[in-house]
């Protein structure tokens, strides 16, 4: 294992090995642990070697994006819009979950990376490929929002709060008091309507995966009855 340590700390200092380290130091402590002097560290550099290769901060972060967004599969080829859209989705949620850091990541852009860009510009063709309108399509992307991405914000995710951004599990909501649970009767019956997933961020005893896929699911069962009435926004 030594050997091996210091045969990478030997390999040429290169972009993708900048962010790649980086992204596991992320995906290990939490994005807002990293900083260039650590992450210097341990490729066995000293912190001036990373700015021939990243201009900034900003830019790293930017990069580490790309990195993540590179590992969602392509596009199925010869299938419907909506199971290649589906399939693609879901490939992005369980790559973000590998990576727990990158959603509030690219919630904080400015501007989109040009990887997300990329991702975006592929899925709207294949939308428009699958017989959507360019004005379906808009409100489409509109109606998906993030989940398009792979993530969503869910009522009372504390785990999407600034600063939640390692990889520690959150703490799942605790459960209505009887006196709430008495004076808000209809919240409590849902509340308590299923019971799959000890660790849910959505709620206690919700299935998260589940209530990922039934959103998504719901969305593009609409979408795809729209596209085959015609539907128009001017209607």
């Amino acid at each position: 294992m030594a050997e091996q340590a210091e045969t990478l700390r030997r390999t040429p200092l290169s972009r993708e090995r900048i962010l790649r380290t980086a992204v596991t130091l992320a995906d290990g402590a939490g994005i807002e642990s990293l900083s260039m002097r650590n992450l210097a560290q341990e490729l066995g550099v000293v912190p001036m070697a990373l700015y021939k290769h990243v201009a900034n901060k900003d830019e790293l972060l930017d990069g580490m994006i790309d990195v993540v967004v590179g590992e969602i599969e392509p596009l199925t080829p010869g299938v419907g819009w909506q199971p290649a859209v589906r399939r693609r989705v879901l490939s992005a949620r369980q790559v973000l979950l590998r990576h727990p850091w990158a959603s509030l990541a690219i919630e904080s852009r400015s501007t989109a990376t040009p990887a997300v860009l990329g991702y975006l510009d592929s899925m709207i063709g294949a939308l428009r490929a699958g017989g959507l309108s360019v004005d379906l399509t808009h409100h489409v992307m509109h109606a998906l929002g993030s989940r398009i991405l792979g993530f969503s914000q869910e009522l009372f995710d504390a785990s999407r709060q600034a600063g939640r951004t390692g990889p520690t599990a959150p703490t799942p909501p605790a459960p209505l008091p009887p006196e709430v649970a008495a004076r808000f009767p209809h919240v409590a019956e849902i509340a308590t309507a299923a019971a799959h997933d000890t660790g849910s961020v959505v709620g206690v005893g919700c299935d998260d995966q589940f209530e990922f896929e039934f959103a998504l699911d719901l969305l593009l069962d609409g979408i795809e009855r729209l596209r085959a009435q015609g539907w128009t926004s001017t209607h």
